[in-house]
């Protein structure tokens, strides 16, 4: 699918979610400090994990998420739970697994956070009838690079994928390639390029360019993006905003953020908003701004998921 900057998204009329996240649920383990060394200083911990920070924020910004996800049977993944169900979200695609919930370690920064990856229950995502009948009747379907790093997930997400074309439901990317989290001895490079040839919205930050292609300039590698066939690229800039093309239009975008704290789940904010915005009827062109705006209220806060209001509320706030 090719979406047009000035145009609406069409979606099923009869969908009963909004937005399908799929893929890792975990616990992101945040410093006090901005700076650590040697492992020293507070962390505290916090809902993580991408696509179900996007399924927390739309929730609270307006429409209708549901989550697919595996975390263990252990504290963390009763905290994890327990979030969703607060927030009213539909919990019967999330999987209880014998392996320990999934977790990650942040130094809380003002540019880039750098991870510490510790893995188990979220790449045991299983493709169940329960998920199968969740894609089905989903308006969009979402997931990013951790479930298709490792098995069974990577096949799971695969099965999604098929489901959601044959339905004519639009596939987004978060292609954010971390070798860390791939088995030692794997490239996953040409694995996420395969995967980006069948996605319809991707959207890579500078770095997630740079780990995937190398060093270049932005311009080109949206392109490159294009070339193996994705349907619409959103690059974001960080503080210089965000270069957008379709293959046939190309738009650039300001930043709205003026005040930072903790980047955290900037990019799962922009995401939310997007999405919000376009269900909501707005053209792509509007739906980005809606997504550069939740993202900015989002960095004012530490933590990926934050106290959003309405999405008309952030609108207002940021003019758009």
């Amino acid at each position: 699918m090719v979406f047009k900057l000035d145009e609406r998204i069409k979606l099923p009329a009869d969908r009963e979610y909004d937005v399908l996240t799929a893929g890792e649920m975990l616990v992101d383990f945040i410093s006090e400090e901005d700076q650590n060394t040697a492992g020293q200083g507070t962390y505290h911990p916090f809902f993580g994990g991408a696509p179900s920070n996007i399924a927390m924020n739309i929730s609270r910004l307006g429409i209708r998420p549901i989550v697919a996800s595996a975390v263990g049977n252990d504290r963390l993944g009763l905290f994890l739970v327990e979030s969703l169900k607060k927030a009213g979200i539909d919990t019967k695609c999330v999987q209880i697994v014998e392996d320990s919930t999934s977790l990650v370690l942040i130094t809380k920064s003002t540019s880039t956070p750098v991870p510490i990856f510790y893995r188990a229950a979220d790449y045991q995502l299983a493709y169940t009838p329960e998920l199968e009948q969740a894609v089905l009747k989903a308006g969009f379907v979402h997931f990013s690079c951790w479930p298709i790093s490792m098995e069974p997930s990577r096949q799971t997400i695969n099965r999604v994928i098929e489901a959601a074309k044959r339905r004519g439901i639009p596939v987004c990317f978060d292609p954010n390639y971390h070798p860390q989290v791939w088995r030692k001895g794997e490239d996953g490079t040409a694995y996420v390029k395969k995967i980006i040839s069948q996605a319809d919205i991707v959207k890579p930050s500078e770095d997630d360019a740079e780990r995937l292609f190398g060093r270049d300039t932005p311009e080109n590698q949206v392109q490159k993006y294009i070339a193996l066939g994705a349907g619409l690229v959103i690059m974001t800039l960080g503080k210089d905003g965000a270069i957008v093309s379709n293959g046939q239009e190309t738009a650039r975008f300001e930043t709205l953020a003026h005040e930072v704290v903790d980047t955290t789940g900037a990019g799962d904010a922009f995401w939310s908003g997007f999405y919000t915005a376009l269900v909501r009827g707005s053209t792509v062109r509007e739906a980005l701004r809606s997504g550069f705006a939740v993202s900015a209220f989002k960095l004012k806060y530490t933590g990926a998921v934050v106290p959003l209001p309405d999405l008309n509320i952030i609108q207002a706030e940021y003019g758009c």
